[in-house]
């Protein structure tokens, strides 16, 4: 069996970043005019940032905006985020089994890496900017033996890396989504982290 290491995703598996990312896009707006639905945008995280962006302004205009709402985010974004309930533990757990924490996200992680800090989240890589397939890459660059997160496409992530996919309903897709997006387990939170990720190894060591 290989050594443990575990990536997770972070927008709504590790933490909640809804009132961060709806205040930056709030200060998007009185800096560019250009309204955006901050309801709409936090009740759909996971996508890349220009996906978002394309629902609010033209072509031309999406990569300023992009560049823009990058510079607001640390000023407003960073201090409403909160941890989920059981990241802290989700994260101790591993550690504790001996095992190595990565963060892999469709967010820049120079920002990932703010929350972490911000909120006193140690983990030992984060590799950002990457979305469904891409996060793949990064997991097998870092010899991931599980994944977690929140969206179908973190699903398809774990399968593209062929390891498991941990599944936790705590973002914008539902349990049976993630189920049918290939999830091997699906939690409410990561509060049955702990207790998911002892039966997989332990059904690992029996294989």
């Amino acid at each position: 069996m290989p050594p443990l290491t575990v990536g997770f995703d972070l927008d709504m598996t590790l933490v909640d970043s809804r009132p961060g990312i709806a205040a930056a896009y709030r200060a998007l707006t009185a800096r560019t005019g250009v309204p955006v639905d901050v309801d709409a945008v936090v009740s759909r995280l996971g996508p890349p940032l220009r996906t978002e962006m394309a629902h609010w302004f033209p072509p031309e205009q999406v990569e300023s905006a992009v560049t823009l709402y990058r510079e607001l985010y640390p000023a407003y974004a960073i201090t409403p985020t909160v941890p989920l309930p059981g990241a802290r533990e989700a994260i101790a757990a591993v550690r504790s089994r001996g095992g190595r924490v990565l963060v892999v996200t469709s967010k820049l992680g120079r920002l990932a890496r703010l929350h972490l800090d911000h909120l006193g989240l140690e983990v030992d890589e984060v590799a950002g900017d990457l979305f469904a397939e891409e996060k793949a890459t990064a997991l097998r660059e870092h010899g991931a033996t599980h994944y977690v997160g929140d969206h179908v496409a973190d699903m398809v992530a774990a399968a593209a890396a062929g390891v498991p996919g941990i599944a936790v309903a705590t973002g914008p897709c539902s349990g049976q989504e993630l189920r049918a997006a290939g999830a091997d387990v699906v939690l409410d939170d990561l509060t049955g982290f702990p207790g998911a990720l002892d039966r997989m190894i332990q059904l690992a060591l029996e294989q």
